[in-house]
C-alpha cells in the first residue's frame, strides 16, 4: 500500500513538472512575443503570440492570464499589419488584412479593433479609387466608386468622383446619373459644373461630326446645369444650322453676352442680323448690324444690309 501511494506521489509530482515546463514555455513564448514587437517584427510577434496562446490554454485556469493577454493582442497586431498595407498603398492587401483582423476580433470578443476597422475601411476604399482616378485608370476607378457609393450612397464626394470617371470613359448616361447623386448630396455646384461640362463635350464632338440635331440637344442640356459661352454657342450655331432661327438668336445673342470680346464677336453679331433678318425680326437686324458696321471683314456689307432696312 505504501509502494502504491509513493507511486500515486511521485505520477502527481511529475504532472506538477510537467504543467510547471508549460506554463514557462507559454510564458517564455509571450515574452519573446513581446520582444519581437517592440522590434517592430509584426510577423514574427504574431507567430509568438498564438503559439503563446495555445500553451497558455492547455495549462487550464493557471493560464487563464496568459490567454486573455494573448487575445487582447493577437487581434491588434493583425490590426496594426493592415495599416502597414494602407502606408505602402497596397489597399487590397490592407482591405485582406483587415479583414482578416474582423474576424480574429470577433472571434476573440476585441470590440475596439471591429469599430476601428469599420472606421477604417470606407477610408481605404475611397484611397485606393482616388489612386486609381489620379492613374488615369478610369474604369478602374469607376469600379472602385462604384462599391464606395453602393456602401454609402450620401457620400457626395464619391459620387463626383465617381461621374468623373464615367465622364472619363464617355459613359455619359451613368456619368450623369452619378452627378446627379452628388448634387442631391450636398455637391450642387461642383456636380452642375461637371454636367454642364459633361454635355458641352458631347455637343462639341457632335457639332464637329455635323450632327447638329445632337450638338444641339447637348448644349441645351449643357446650359440647364450652367450657362457657358461654349454651350450657347455651339447651341446657336446648331440651331442655326437646323434652321431654328430664333433659337440660333437666342443662343448666339446670349454668346456675345458671355464673351463680348471674342475673337469670332463680329461675325456672331453678323450671323444674328443676317438670321434676324431673314425671319423679319428687322430691328435685331439692324441691331446687330450696327454692332460690326466698323467692321473691317463685315462693316461694309452690314452698311449695305442697314440701307436695305431703311
Amino acid at each position: 500500500m505504501k509502494k502504491f501511494l509513493l507511486t500515486i506521489a511521485a505520477a502527481l509530482l511529475s504532472a506538477v513538472a510537467v504543467f510547471a515546463q508549460d506554463m514557462s514555455a507559454a510564458t517564455d513564448t509571450y515574452n519573446n512575443g513581446a520582444a519581437a514587437l517592440s522590434m517592430g517584427d509584426n510577423d514574427g510577434a504574431l507567430a509568438y503570440f498564438n503559439e503563446a496562446l495555445k500553451l497558455a490554454e492547455a495549462c487550464g485556469e493557471e493560464g487563464a492570464e496568459l490567454v486573455s493577454n494573448c487575445k487582447d493582442i493577437i487581434p491588434k497586431i493583425v490590426l496594426t499589419q493592415g495599416k502597414d498595407f494602407i502606408k505602402a498603398n497596397n489597399f487590397d492587401a490592407a482591405l485582406s488584412k483587415l479583414a482578416e483582423a474582423v474576424d480574429v476580433a470577433e472571434k476573440y470578443a476585441a470590440v475596439d479593433v471591429v469599430d476601428e476597422v469599420a472606421e477604417l475601411v470606407p477610408q481605404i476604399k475611397m484611397q485606393k479609387a482616388g489612386a486609381l482616378l489620379n492613374a488615369k485608370d478610369y474604369a478602374g476607378a469607376a469600379a472602385a466608386y462604384e462599391e464606395v457609393v453602393a456602401a454609402d450612397p450620401t457620400n457626395a464626394t464619391a459620387a463626383l468622383r465617381l461621374g468623373m470617371a464615367y465622364g472619363a470613359v464617355g459613359n455619359v448616361e451613368k456619368a450623369e446619373a452619378a452627378y446627379l447623386v452628388a448634387a442631391a448630396n450636398g455637391q450642387e455646384k461642383a456636380a452642375n459644373k461637371q454636367l454642364s461640362s459633361l454635355f458641352v463635350k458631347q455637343a462639341s464632338t457632335a457639332l464637329r461630326a455635323k450632327k447638329y440635331q445632337d450638338a444641339f440637344d447637348a448644349a441645351t442640356k449643357s446650359v440647364e446645369f450652367g450657362e457657358t459661352a461654349n454651350a450657347v454657342k455651339i447651341a446657336g450655331t446648331a440651331a442655326s444650322q437646323l434652321g431654328k432661327s430664333e433659337e440660333a438668336i437666342e443662343f448666339l445673342s446670349k454668346y456675345l453676352e458671355l464673351s463680348p470680346n471674342a475673337k469670332d464677336a463680329a461675325q456672331m453679331a453678323y450671323t444674328i442680323a443676317a438670321t434676324a433678318q431673314k425671319i423679319g425680326k428687322n430691328d435685331v437686324a439692324k441691331e446687330f448690324y450696327q454692332k460690326v458696321a466698323a467692321d473691317p471683314q463685315f462693316g461694309a456689307a452690314a452698311k449695305a444690309q442697314i440701307a436695305v432696312l431703311k
